[in-house]
């Protein structure tokens, strides 16, 4: 066996070499980021303020609207520090606990977005048992369930990274810790872990979707054979929609980057797509819901003028 020394810590190469660009970028993702803090964190209160939208599709909104303060905060402050200082080092550890809360977050919203189209089907297609099936104790164990799936993918991945070897270079192409490049900085073999990120997280990605599209097919087809005016065929649909744009933002950059056999290897493409979903979409989730909901938009203006 040759004498390697152990890489003990890693250098984040952050999004980009350019020069003069940094404080554009700065800017720009911290702004994104106060918005998704600001956004999510009135969402979230509203929803526990609001007698009114004590209701299952709120619930799951709340949960949706903390996941999304969590999960932005695993990689943008220290995207940010790059911006401001350079490439970033990160201790072995630190790299571990935030590859762990990345996938545990992300995964954890997939299935949730999941539960969140069951209601819809629910709520549209059999609204007199609505309160009989979606109970408190249903809506729980809906988001226990998501939590919980999410950990323990997060932690089959962070268990199985730690048992690599790390003995050459240590610079991450990326600007936080994934599992693509780190497989590719490892010096021992990674047939396991490429398995795992090309079944297990394939099976995180794609079970949850395979639940939402047959959940809406169903709500697509009892509109239009079973609702007769148009008006209310719009009216219903439109309670869909929020949720709809969710799925779409989180799903179509996940399947981009996740459900392809992958060589462990991490392009520039790879970073930008995950850009979006870590960092861009967080924000946006609240615009939408907003924009999009009237019954959110009374509850807002309700809360600010008791707080008046």
């Amino acid at each position: 066996m040759l004498n390697q020394t152990e890489v003990s810590e890693f250098l984040l190469l952050g999004l980009t070499n350019l020069q003069g660009m940094q404080h554009f970028f700065f800017t720009s993702f911290l702004l994104l980021y106060l918005a998704t803090l600001l956004g999510n964190s009135v969402i979230l209160t509203v929803v526990i303020l609001e007698p009114r939208l004590h209701t299952p599709m709120y619930f799951f909104l709340g949960n949706l609207s903390c996941l999304d303060i969590f999960y932005s905060t695993v990689t943008v402050p220290k995207m940010l520090t790059g911006f401001l200082f350079g490439h970033q080092t990160i201790s072995f550890g630190g790299c571990l606990a935030q590859l762990h809360f990345f996938h545990f977050l992300g995964s954890t919203e997939a299935v949730l977005l999941a539960g969140m189209a069951y209601d819809r089907y629910v709520a549209i297609c059999n609204p007199l048992h609505y309160a009989l099936v979606m109970t408190p104790r249903t809506c729980l164990l809906l988001a226990v369930a998501s939590w919980s799936t999410g950990f323990v993918h997060a932690m089959v991945h962070s268990v199985m990274t730690s048992q690599l070897s790390f003995c050459g270079h240590n610079q991450i192409q990326h600007f936080f810790c994934d599992i693509k490049p780190l497989l590719n900085l490892a010096c021992s073999r990674t047939t396991l872990n490429m398995a795992l990120l090309n079944v297990v997280t394939t099976f995180i990605v794609l079970g949850p979707f395979t639940l939402i599209v047959p959940s809406y097919l169903y709500i697509i087809s009892f509109l239009f054979y079973k609702v007769q005016s148009q008006e209310g065929r719009w009216k219903l649909l439109s309670t869909c929609a929020s949720h709809l744009t969710l799925v779409a933002l989180l799903y179509i950059p996940v399947l981009f980057n996740y459900t392809p056999a992958s060589s462990g290897n991490s392009t520039h493409k790879d970073v930008q797509v995950t850009l979006v979903y870590s960092a861009v979409t967080p924000a946006l989730n609240p615009l939408i819901y907003t924009l999009r909901n009237q019954e959110v938009k009374t509850a807002l203006k309700k809360t600010l003028w008791r707080k008046l």
